[in-house]
């Protein structure tokens, strides 16, 4: 699907098959074209995403913060958590806080991790 804003109204073409101002080639729909009511985004395919940059000095950075401020209050109460063994309720409560289950996971290992390195170092 391809879509078009001209003026006040979003022609969409579907498989390049076009309505003209005349005479109507194939059955496209036209919208009014406002803020309310914004052009049609034209979807990615599933596998395709962004280019990303690399992210090698980033993560220097975000470490060398990490070892000066050290780790926040909702950080060290995950930490807690899962010392005492409740990794679960350390899932929820960063769930809570981080906003979807994914992230939640990703800061659980990340966090558990940190105290396996903590547990060697002794």
């Amino acid at each position: 699907i391809n879509a078009e804003c001209m003026g006040n109204a979003t022609l969409i073409i579907v498989e390049d098959q076009i309505m003209t101002k005349f005479h109507r080639v194939v059955p496209a729909k036209l919208r009014q074209c406002s803020a309310v009511t914004p052009a049609p985004k034209v979807r990615k395919a599933k596998g395709e995403k962004k280019e990303r940059r690399p992210v090698r000095r980033h993560r220097a950075v975000r470490d060398i913060v990490q070892e000066v401020v050290g780790f926040s209050p909702y950080e060290r109460r995950i930490m807690e958590l899962l010392k005492v063994g409740r990794e679960k309720r350390a899932l929820r409560f960063a769930k809570r806080r981080l906003g979807t289950h994914r992230r939640a996971k990703k800061k659980r290992e990340q966090l558990s991790e940190v105290l396996r390195q903590m547990k060697s170092k002794k």
